[in-house]
């Protein structure tokens, strides 16, 4: 059996600033393969990696049948609890879902309020879990596409929430609604007695009905974002949280760094281990996915590349 490949999924470039690669690193870069310049954004690098046609990424769907495994035959979309601060220039999502630390009775309490309006709307909302909550839309419903709220955090919301049409007017109604519910809501009183945050808003995304196949392009799939790994599973692969640093590849594995910042971090737990490992014979190739569209390939011949000047960071 040939040796198994490492993929690590990074942030885009520029999010490490001018930090630098220690020497040896910096020239494994220098002498790695460039790739051909793909999409930017983290949904088309994801996209790179596993396959879901139709083409989309239903996440509601996937972590809906994790969750309740009663998602085929409707259609789903995220309506996860939020916290939204109004400031001078907008309003900022501070925190959604699971960061939010609801409990059981919790999530029960704030849902009681909402399941009226969005009863009344033809899409039911309920919660199987206290941090994912869900709207059944009816089959081949399409919801206007909402950004993730990784996109969001710590933007104004106004730029990711959709303006065009009616369908999206009507969305934006329905989120004006559960605001003014939310808003008064005795278990925020609770909340920020204990010092936690409000729960004064819902952050919809995710829409999407069951796809009809979902492929991983690597055996295991390593990752702390609950969505990637319900959508890897999906596509045979097993998922589970990363370890603190690279341990033994037994199989092509995909590795989720896109949260790293700390460029001498990344080296030493990640990068020169993989490295070790590649010039060792225990792996067959490295590539690097940047969440910019860039991505290097690192082999072991590479090495008497010794002309190749180094590279000693990832920005563009």
């Amino acid at each position: 059996m040939p040796p198994p490949r490492l993929t690590l999924l990074l942030p885009a470039g520029e999010a490490f600033g001018a930090q630098r690669l220690p020497a040896p690193l910096a020239a494994a870069l220098g002498r790695a393969d460039r790739l051909p310049d793909a999409e930017p954004g983290e949904p088309a690098q994801l996209r790179r990696h596993i396959e879901v046609l139709p083409h989309g990424w239903p996440v509601a769907a996937l972590t809906r049948q994790e969750d309740a495994g009663d998602a085929a035959g409707a259609t789903w979309l995220r309506a996860d609890p939020a916290w939204i601060r109004p400031d001078l220039n907008g309003a900022r999502l501070l925190a959604s879902g699971e960061a939010l630390q609801l409990a059981a009775e919790e999530a029960d309490d704030l849902l009681r309020p909402l399941k009226p309006l969005f009863g009344d709307a033809g899409a039911p909302i309920d919660a199987p879990a206290p941090g994912r909550w869900y709207l059944r839309l009816a089959p081949g419903a399409r919801p206007p596409a909402f950004a993730a709220p990784d996109e969001a955090l710590g933007a104004d919301v106004f730029e990711h929430l959709p303006d065009a049409g009616p369908e999206s007017r009507r969305w934006r109604a329905l989120l004006n609604e559960a605001q003014i519910l939310l808003h008064h809501h005795p278990r925020n009183a609770e909340r920020a007695a204990r010092g936690l945050p409000p729960v004064n808003s819902l952050w919809f995304w995710g829409g999407g009905a069951l796809p009809e196949r979902v492929r991983s392009l690597s055996a295991r799939v390593l990752t702390r974002d609950r969505a990637l790994a319900a959508i890897a599973r999906a596509g045979g692969a097993q998922a589970s949280a990363p370890p603190p640093a690279l341990a033994a590849v037994e199989a092509d594995t995909l590795v989720d760094l896109r949260t790293e910042r700390d460029l001498r971090t990344l080296a030493g737990d990640w990068l020169q281990p993989a490295l070790d490992a590649l010039r060792g014979g225990g792996l067959a190739a490295l590539r690097l996915d940047l969440a910019d569209g860039r991505g290097f390939a690192l082999a072991a011949r590479q090495r008497w590349r010794v002309w190749r000047r180094p590279r000693p960071g990832l920005d563009p």
